[in-house]
């Protein structure tokens, strides 16, 4: 571990900490929040997702709340994946220091969170939903509170939690430290920001090595039949592990059963499914059970596996500033990784944005469609589409060559969102 950390202000028992995680040096956000946050001061902090800013909130709250009783810190989260991410380096640092946590979040059992929050603990983990309940049912409550981190604020605004949130700070003493962590700083973000923190310190280190840049990128331009072939094909190329993003849940289960059928050990992640078959997914895809994830954009921000080999945005997210959330899962910390993107000539809106967002343009790569998985597959598709099935409704495959214009008595077919 580099000086580096020393000079930050930390406990000779943080240090320890750190040895003992590997911590080789500072991120930039980490450099740059936790003085101002040991000090007690609001910050703003604006990172992108993979820059360890979890560790950048957490070891300063650990250090100022060692040694005391009572539930002193709050952790606000968009989803359950990501509570259950924070709480990981949350025990690792806190509980050496006599300092304990409980999780508070939906599709798991109220009654022993409720059992949890009358222990006392150090720290509260939880999503506003299910902390609103919990508020309204009269067993939560924060009189000694001293420090609030709002993780991922702008996902959190964007999922319609602003409601919830604003019934959670009218529980919490007004005199308090606050932490806000956001991987953009949009309008909603800022004002929200202006109204709740004091005389923040400001940290922005969005703009340098940011997973973006370290990912490789590339772009395919197909026509919505031909996602599926150029998929089965990219996976054939290598056996890196893949995260698979869709936009709807609906899409999600489809493109899980192509996989399955083509012999790739895979599951799905979205909001339909129960929080036991999450873990499930999430814990089989990190240990390599699973070679492929297929999710929607709940897991964009609440999947930490140190190595996804490839991620492939099979759709385009709605919201652009989604993409460089999704491709930042193959390029945690300082690592790298492809990110491919497919995108039709109905998504030209949001890629345009998407490129304004990044201030640089996506770079193109030709289709394969000379490639023999993608042949193989497509050549499926269409027989498909010569005898009419299942494969028919999922697909709407035109009569024609991969690549060629269909001719004017081709069949076509529109296709509902998702």
């Amino acid at each position: 571990m580099s000086d580096a950390f020393v000079q930050l202000g930390l406990s000779p028992e943080a240090l320890d900490a750190l040895r003992r995680a590997r911590f080789a040096q500072p991120t930039p956000i980490q450099s740059r929040a936790i003085p101002p946050a040991l000090a007690g001061k609001d910050v703003i902090g604006c990172a992108a997702t993979g820059t360890g800013k979890t560790a950048a909130y957490v070891l300063p709250l650990v250090e100022r709340f060692a040694g005391r009783k009572g539930i002193l810190g709050l952790v606000l989260a968009p989803t359950r994946e990501l509570v259950l991410q924070i709480a990981e380096p949350v025990r690792f640092f806190a509980e050496p220091r006599g300092l304990t946590h409980a999780v508070v979040i939906g599709g798991e059992d109220m009654a022993a969170q409720v059992e949890a929050l009358k222990q006392r603990p150090s720290f509260v983990l939880a999503t506003p939903g299910r902390l609103v309940d919990l508020l309204e049912a009269g067993v939560a409550a924060f009189p000694k509170l001293e420090g609030l981190v709002l993780d991922e604020a702008d996902r959190m605004l964007d999922m319609g939690f602003l409601p919830q949130i604003e019934r959670i700070l009218a529980a919490l003493p007004s005199r308090r430290q606050t932490l806000l962590f956001s991987a953009t700083l949009g309008p909603d973000v800022t004002r929200f920001a202006r109204e709740q923190l004091r005389s923040p310190v400001r940290v922005e280190v969005t703009r340098s090595g940011t997973p973006a840049e370290r990912a490789e990128q590339r772009l395919y331009r197909v026509k919505p039949e031909e996602k599926t072939p150029l998929l089965l094909a990219l996976l054939a190329r290598d056996e890196a592990t893949a995260l698979v993003f869709t936009r709807t849940k609906e899409r999600a289960d489809k493109v899980l059963t192509h996989l399955q059928r083509a012999g790739y050990r895979s599951a799905v992640l979205h909001a339909d499914r129960t929080q036991n078959q999450r873990k499930q997914a999430m814990e089989g895809f990190r240990k390599g059970t699973y070679r492929c994830l297929v999710a929607t954009d709940i897991a964009a921000r609440g999947l930490d596996v140190e190595d996804v080999g490839h991620v492939i945005n099979y759709d385009l997210p709605h919201a652009p500033e989604d993409y460089v959330h999704r491709i930042g899962r193959t390029a945690r910390a300082s690592a790298s990784g492809i990110a491919s993107t497919f995108a039709t000539h109905k998504d030209d809106p949001v890629l345009a944005r998407i490129e304004h967002i990044m201030r640089a343009k996506i770079p193109r790569v030709p289709v394969p469609r000379e490639d023999p998985v993608f042949q193989a597959e497509w050549e499926r598709l269409m027989s498909s589409q010569r005898d009419p099935g299942p494969q028919q409704k999922d697909h709407g495959v035109p009569q024609h060559e991969p690549g060629k214009a269909p001719g004017r008595h081709a069949r076509t077919h529109k296709k509902r969102p998702g």
